[in-house]
């Protein structure tokens, strides 16, 4: 019987204990999510199993199957699962000189083949790793090397939060509705504001257009409901509001990268 690792919350202490080392954690939540934290190091994580929510103080981002996230080091964030049997592969990584501005921002990206196979090949290390531990070090320090090459498609999993209360109220009146496919001139006279005063709103508050917002917003929940096995994705794309297949899956591909039936097929192969 495969023995099952489960998240110790108090490894989180020890990411920064000593400088220089790079920092692997492989294990199972195990919990319903992991508390608002910060560390020092850069974070890689990828997950396997379900999906998992990330909320900083500006965004909340949504990893899904097939795509990792780097958090930079000194990013407050916290972590919550879609369940307890997510598991999390996390290697956290000191500053190298030969880092780029890629490091320097949150973003999610899909992962290739490669880097799967590179993931699991960390799966036999725990713990610090410090540099005069070779070839392990430099395997590691490889690792964190070889994301900006193979990372060149950052994806638009995430949302800004609303700050503005009438905003906040748009954005509930469209998460609730998900599946009427609103207009952005119904949205304006349902709130009673121009649609020239609503596009500024949502410029300023998410530097975003409305249909950017909406886009993301009902391909993420898309993504949601795509992991319950019950919906087929023409039952998915009417439920986010789309009457036409080929529209919602093109729509899916621009925003995640693959199309809806690739996304449940390589979901089946890794959960």
């Amino acid at each position: 019987m495969e023995r099952k690792m489960y998240v110790d919350k108090y490894y989180m202490t020890e990411v920064d204990s000593f400088e220089d080392s790079i920092y692997c954690h492989h294990a199972m939540m195990g919990e319903s999510f992991i508390s608002e934290h910060t560390h020092e190091k850069g974070q890689f994580l990828y997950t396997e199993g379900g999906i998992v929510f990330l909320r900083t103080d500006e965004k909340s981002y949504f990893l899904p199957a097939r795509h990792y996230i780097w958090i930079p080091g000194g990013v407050r964030h916290s972590i919550h699962p879609s369940s307890p049997e997510v598991v999390m592969r996390n290697l956290y990584f000191p500053k190298f000189e030969t880092d780029t501005p890629f490091f320097d921002k949150v973003n999610i990206y899909p992962v290739n083949d490669f880097l799967i196979e590179f993931i699991m090949f960390t799966n036999r290390w725990t713990g610090n790793i410090f540099p005069v531990e070779e070839p392990k070090f430099s395997i590691a320090k490889a690792f964190k090397l070889v994301l900006p090459e193979i990372s060149q498609t950052e994806l638009p999993l995430a949302l800004p939060y609303p700050k503005h209360d009438k905003l906040k109220e748009i954005v509930r009146y469209l998460e609730h509705r998900i599946d009427e496919n609103i207009s952005f001139k119904k949205l304006a006279s349902a709130f009673d504001v121009s649609e020239r005063t609503l596009a500024r709103l949502f410029q300023r508050e998410l530097n975003m257009s409305f249909i950017q917002y909406y886009t993301i917003l009902r391909m993420l929940t898309a993504l949601k409901l795509l992991l319950d096995d019950k919906l087929s994705v023409n039952e998915v794309a009417m439920k986010v509001g789309y009457s036409s297949l080929p529209t919602f899956s093109n729509t899916f591909n621009k925003i995640i990268g693959v199309r809806p039936s690739e996304y449940i097929k390589n979901k089946n192969l890794l959960f």
